[in-house]
């Protein structure tokens, strides 16, 4: 009996102290200020060039894994960004990007940042870079900001 309670007192303060880790680590992962992109992923050009085919390509895999988030137009209001209470960035808008290289672009699609996760291995990079095409695509021009509600 004493070594049973022994046992289970011992599992108790180990999973305690799992937890305790864990709920260090949390708080300061996926913070903006420490999100770094490495400079020689921030350097990489895109590869692929811009066709209609690229481009057609690079909407259809944004469809799949980015519009709900980013929305379907890119204006960041997707219903899952809405659910989360997520302010993502209105891609319609030639400012949003205007600071962030192709290879910056791929480099957050392939690993994640935030509460986004990475394609990861799940994406060739062809398809990646066919989504930056995409993305950059749809700035528009003549943007005027929504007014603020």
């Amino acid at each position: 009996m004493r070594i049973a309670v022994r046992v289970v007192a011992a599992l108790v303060l180990l999973c305690c102290a799992v937890s305790a880790r864990q709920e260090q680590k949390a708080p300061g992962a996926g913070t903006a200020a420490e999100y770094k992109i490495p400079p020689e992923a921030s350097k990489l050009p895109n590869p692929v060039k811009s066709t209609p085919a690229s481009l057609a390509a690079g909407k259809k895999t944004y469809g799949f894994d980015c519009a709900m988030c980013h929305g379907k137009d890119g204006d960041g209001k997707g219903d899952l960004a809405t659910d989360m209470k997520l302010k993502l960035a209105d891609y319609r808008d030639p400012a949003s990007l205007k600071d962030m290289t192709d290879g910056d672009l791929f480099y957050i699609i392939k690993n994640g940042k935030g509460e986004m996760t990475g394609e990861g291995e799940r994406s060739k990079p062809e398809e990646i870079w066919n989504v930056v095409i995409y993305i950059r695509s749809l700035a528009k021009k003549d943007f005027t900001a929504p007014a603020k509600q």
